[in-house]
């Protein structure tokens, strides 16, 4: 973790908001990933440079902050730790299927380039979802973030011995749940580009091809649009869902985007938008998520089509 300078009692408020606003990428990476929503990350965040507000204004002069970076790492994990229990209850009376908020960037944004080593991808925060939130929050701290392990016990409320366990525990679940054998970033952008080419073409057997036999099929609409109300497998079945459902609208059309730093899908069947994020095992597509909830998707970049269907 990097060292900033110590923080005295009397700085500039200017100063301090512009120290804030530069880890502020990084805070709402570090929130998103235990949350897996970018809009209760922002609320986090906020919530953490309210909290360093009021530690300026009448906490200085007893308290001393020597890294800002961890400082305010702590208060953000403990935050998001704490709306983890809310956000599972909402989920709870969710419409359909629930999956994470799409992170989606352009393809040439530099960067992105720079976030990679902190960014999870949406396979990843499929797994978190079933880990304890004190195990999710460990895990994303001490093997995504690179804190240390007291670093991590004082965010969760536990010993480092305990954090050791809730970490050790996790990576079993993330072991098992990923894949074996999973995608170099130009194998995966391969695969989906073939994806995209099949599909847009019309060729059932090659899009059958790219996908592995017990591949499966995941969309969320939240309620609020048309989407596959529980999951789909089987590589024929999901291939002539994409030919007839996707397919069946005007003007459909699609981009390559970044989706949580892996090549993924921005499509418009005719009506409405989703966004479509790949896992890849063995050089085949063992799942696909598509979000359609337009919640989901407010952040969406403005892009245009690259092909058409």
């Amino acid at each position: 973790m990097a060292v900033t300078e110590p923080i005295v009692g009397d700085i500039e408020r200017t100063e301090l908001a512009r120290r804030f606003e530069e880890l502020r990428p990084y805070l709402r990476r570090l929130a998103y990933s235990t949350l897996g929503s970018l809009s209760d990350a922002d609320d986090v965040v906020q919530e953490a440079w309210l909290r360093l507000q009021r530690w300026h204004e009448n906490g200085s002069a007893t308290e001393r902050i020597d890294n800002l970076r961890a400082w305010l790492s702590t208060v953000t994990g403990r935050l998001a730790l704490d709306q983890l229990g809310s956000a599972r209850a909402r989920r709870e009376q969710y419409v359909g299927e629930w999956l994470p908020e799409p992170e989606v960037t352009s393809w040439d944004d530099p960067a992105d380039r720079v976030t990679q080593d902190e960014r999870v991808t949406t396979a990843l925060l499929m797994v978190l979802e079933s880990l304890s939130p004190a195990e999710r929050t460990a895990f994303v701290l001490q093997d995504v973030f690179g804190m240390s392990g007291p670093e991590v016990a004082e965010v969760v409320g536990r010993t480092p011995a305990a954090v050791r366990q809730l970490a050790s525990r996790a990576r079993k679940h993330v072991e098992a749940g990923t894949p074996r054998f999973p995608a170099s970033r130009d194998e995966h952008e391969k695969v989906v580009s073939a994806f995209a080419l099949a599909w847009r073409s019309g060729d059932l057997s090659a899009l059958v091809g790219v996908l592995d036999e017990n591949v499966t099929l995941i969309s969320d609409g939240g309620g609020k649009v048309p989407a596959i109300r529980r999951p789909v497998s089987g590589a024929e079945v999901v291939a002539k869902l994409f030919f007839g459902w996707f397919r069946a609208g005007t003007n459909a059309s699609g981009r390559t985007v970044l989706v949580n730093g892996r090549p993924g899908l921005a499509v418009f069947d005719g009506s409405h938008l989703g966004v479509m994020s790949f896992t890849i095992d063995d050089g085949r597509i063992s799942a696909i998520q598509i979000v359609r909830n337009p919640d989901k998707l407010r952040e969406l970049p403005e892009w245009e089509p690259d092909w058409y269907l």
